[in-house]
């Protein structure tokens, strides 16, 4: 294999070199993947999962940094070396006091907060770094609730997923992974805040909740607690995927112990949060493999390699507190659920679609709902965790939920390509990962464009699909980032999330070496200074 210089040997990968067990993957056979002879690249079909900052080297890679930038029918509004994690951030955008203000963090113990009311001058307001081992900054929500004339936030907290003590976990060659994930004292949960002023040290705590319904915050809680982002818009319904207890345990993946599903709280008093109900995967809890129709004839059950369960919470396209019936859910390997919500204190499931196997990697992760109720179509997509593209193509996979008792997968949105001035045919041979991450989420300011859904693509930058015709979806627009600007980059996510003003038609991209704002005529001219967002 030719590899690239860049790359320290102690971070490459060759087959054989990880611990293998039972059941998983093989690494696929020389010749079956990689370049072929009219320039395009042929995933693997079939792969162990690898660790992140582990590269695979292949025939045809650059052999160095790719320090270009790529625009197709975008533009760059601004640029900013702000950082709060090189592999994978979140935002929330708010107006007080007259400011549009942007909240950034990532990683657990670190935020900023900046100014953006002009998108064009972003400028630093406040950040904080918390000590490793205290409370930790979980993906959170905020709000403006109507009927209290106040700004709620809703906070995640759960177990690690990935790493323990500094190292990848596997519980399947670990045996001390699973008593570490069973024993951990942090709160298992979510946190419920009075956003009292623009930054989170300004933030008063109202409540805090274990989602073990048999022990309380102040004791070691069973489950994984909360996972990405609460569903929560404001009225009375929350939302959050979690697994509740240690019965969930019926998961593949090598480093966490749950496969979750999820939540509904009542939080009309947001000081008092009351579980109305839950749903899971049937299969998901011990003593059920038996019955599963989703483990009995799901190649990928007890491979050591798929994700089984919410990583998410449920997607909608508004609240239910607005009529809204339906919530979709990305299971991993499971599959993709509609449920109905309609009533919160009696979720149920009403449909289901099988997705295609693609392992390794996060096969069901994201839903994109913004044409759902235009089209009668949501895009569903998991998103690479091997490195070099040493993995199934991750796909975006357009599905009827017209009826929603009988969902159907019609096509698939086109493979991204790089423009003609690029010095490579694929985007896997810049290196780090390549597909889809998540195309924003439901707090992106304003309101959808309809056929307009734009993605975060790791080495391939922002991807932004025109759907309009969702018969003939296609590539609309590009912005892919340098790789490489800062040496100690992540590589594995070059560019790890968006965050969609819809109603300043602006993309904010997230970038291992800084944060871009971007424009294209998909969306319109740029609009600065406040639109009356609470």
């Amino acid at each position: 294999m030719a590899g690239s210089p860049y790359v320290p040997d102690a971070k490459k990968y060759h087959p054989g070199d990880l611990q293998r067990v039972p059941g998983e993957p093989a690494d696929p056979e020389p010749g079956t993947w990689g370049m072929q002879p009219d320039g395009t690249f042929l995933p693997p079909a079939l792969t162990p999962s690898v660790p992140r900052d582990i590269f695979v080297d292949w025939e045809g890679q650059l052999p160095e940094f790719d320090r270009n930038l790529y625009t197709v029918n975008t533009e760059q509004v601004g640029f900013w070396p702000y950082v709060t994690n090189t592999s994978h951030s979140w935002q929330h955008i708010y107006e007080m006091d007259g400011v549009r203000y942007m909240l950034h963090y990532g990683g657990g113990n670190r935020w900023n907060v900046y100014d953006i009311t002009d998108p064009r001058d972003l400028k630093l307001v406040d950040e904080e770094t918390l000590p490793w081992g205290g409370p930790g900054f979980g993906a959170v929500t905020i709000a403006w609730n109507d009927k209290l004339g106040k700004r709620i936030a809703i906070q995640a907290s759960e177990t690690p997923r990935y790493f323990l003590k500094g190292r990848v976990a596997n519980k399947h060659i670990d045996p001390t992974v699973e008593p570490q994930l069973l024993e951990w004292e942090g709160l298992r949960g979510f946190q419920v805040f009075e956003v009292t002023g623009p930054t989170p040290r300004d933030w008063e705590l109202i409540a805090t909740v274990s989602t073990d319904p048999n022990h309380g915050p102040d004791e070691v809680q069973e489950g994984n607690g909360v996972l990405d982002l609460p569903v929560y818009y404001g009225g009375d319904y929350l939302f959050v995927a979690s697994a509740p207890d240690n019965t969930f345990t019926n998961q593949p993946y090598k480093t966490t112990l749950w496969a979750a599903g999820h939540i509904a709280y009542d939080v009309s008093d947001p000081a008092n949060p009351k579980r109305l109900s839950a749903w899971w995967v049937d299969g998901s809890r011990k003593g059920e493999e038996a019955s599963s129709p989703y483990l009995a004839d799901n190649p990928r059950w007890d491979n050591k390699t798929s994700w089984f369960g919410s990583r998410m919470g449920l997607f909608m396209p508004r609240s239910v507190e607005s009529g809204w019936k339906y919530g979709y859910a990305a299971q991993g390997g499971q599959g993709f659920f509609v449920l109905d919500v309609s009533d919160p204190a009696n979720m149920r499931q009403i449909g289901w679609c099988p997705l295609p196997e693609s392992v390794a990697g996060t096969e069901g992760d994201n839903v994109d709902t913004t044409q759902v109720e235009e089209t009668g179509y949501v895009y569903v997509s998991g998103y690479p965790m091997n490195t070099d593209c040493y993995e199934p193509a991750k796909e975006i996979y357009q599905i009827d939920v017209s009826d929603p008792t009988a969902p159907k997968l019609t096509r698939t949105l086109p493979r991204p390509m790089p423009p003609a001035e690029a010095p490579f045919t694929d985007y896997a041979q810049r290196r780090g990962s390549f597909g889809p991450k998540r195309s924003g989420y439901f707090i992106n300011t304003g309101t959808p464009h309809g056929g307009i859904i734009p993605y975060a693509f790791y080495a391939g930058g922002l991807q932004i699909f025109d759907v309009r015709d969702p018969e003939d979806p296609k590539v609309g627009a590009q912005f892919v980032p340098p790789m490489g600007l800062k040496i100690d980059d992540d590589m594995a996510a070059p560019v790890h999330g968006i965050f969609v003003e819809w109603d300043r038609n602006i993309i904010w991209l997230f970038a291992n070496h800084g944060i871009y704002a971007v424009s294209t005529p998909l969306l319109g001219e740029v609009v600065t200074g406040l639109t009356g967002l609470k």
